[in-house]
């Protein structure tokens, strides 16, 4: 049986998105059960993309851990985090992504996944200086992450690159790692990231890519299509800009052409309109966000004009 996706509701033109959502938190505690958690259609299917260097497809929205996942490692801290990617699993989501540098990030996976881990393509990072510190902080990822496997280790921060690449390819010849790749975060790290990816061969980069922040569809995107790289998007809310931005305005009527119900879904669905774009990976620590953010991931996604609207109207608030 396919799993079932609820409806999101319409935007409240004078709601931003936390708000609406504490809104919701609150019918719940009273015993009431919200429209927006409350299922009555089946889902429509999660958008895939393929990585280039295999293949495989992933669904086209992952869970980013970073300050959200960092809690204490405890059955009660971390309820509300099994709840959200148990959601995101029953939705047909994979890919979680952290780093040994997320705090307790790592831990907090190790824990939450039990019964899960096989359903999940699980990325983390690598920032080591030195080939044997960087031995030992991938194995303390392991040990962390209580798996024996995981699908994505990626150099952060392009910290001593080659080194970390050497140490990961290493781990992928013995099978336990599948891809490698690197990752940035700043648009001032793109000319060193362009150097490795001419340079080396890599499955994924990590870049930062959101409707306010565009340098990385210039470079970034079209080498990665040329040298068949998949690419994750971090910060593709532009860590909360474009939220305050369109603090208590309505959503632009065109957005309902391509499917948006949210402001959030129309900051993902522009991201995902790049084709290049694999899986981009907001934070998601509430069940409420997995609905609301799964669901840019579906249906129509915003042609070439339809962008150019959406620019020019955020570039304009």
């Amino acid at each position: 049986m396919p799993p079932i996706l609820p409806p999101v509701l319409p935007p409240v033109p004078t709601l931003a998105r936390r708000t609406l959502l504490q809104g919701t938190a609150a019918l719940a505690a009273a015993g009431l059960t919200p429209a927006l958690l409350r299922p009555s259609r089946a889902a429509e299917a999660l958008i895939s993309r393929p990585i280039p260097s295999s293949g495989e497809r992933l669904p086209a929205m992952g869970i980013g851990t970073s300050r959200r996942y960092e809690v204490a490692v405890t059955p009660e801290a971390t309820a509300p985090l099994r709840e959200a990617v148990e959601r995101f699993v029953a939705l047909g989501g994979t890919v979680i992504d952290t780093a040994p540098s997320y705090g307790t990030a790592e831990d907090v996976l190790g824990l939450i996944l039990g019964g899960l881990r096989e359903k999940i393509f699980l990325a983390t990072k690598v920032a080591a200086r030195g080939r044997e510190a960087a031995q030992a902080e991938t194995e303390r990822s392991f040990q962390r992450l209580r798996t024996d496997k995981i699908d994505l280790i990626a150099v952060h921060n392009l910290i001593d690159t080659e080194v970390n690449l050497a140490v990961l390819r290493e781990l992928k010849e013995k099978g336990r790692i599948r891809y490698v790749g690197v990752t940035v975060w700043r648009d001032e790290q793109f000319p060193d990231l362009e150097a490795v990816m001419k340079r080396d061969k890599l499955d994924f980069v990590q870049v930062n890519y959101a409707l306010d922040s565009r340098t990385a569809a210039e470079r970034i995107l079209p080498l990665a299509a040329e040298r068949g790289v998949a690419v994750m998007v971090n910060v593709p809310f532009g860590r909360d800009r474009l939220f305050k931005a369109v603090k208590d305005k309505p959503l632009p009527d065109f957005a309902a052409e391509f499917g948006c119900r949210s402001w959030a879904q129309f900051f993902l669905k522009y991201v995902l309109a790049n084709d290049a774009v694999t899986c981009p990976i907001p934070g998601m620590a509430k069940a409420a966000y997995v609905e609301d953010n799964l669901a840019a991931a579906t249906g129509r996604l915003p042609d070439a004009a339809e962008r150019r609207k959406m620019e020019a109207f955020i570039d304009a608030v």
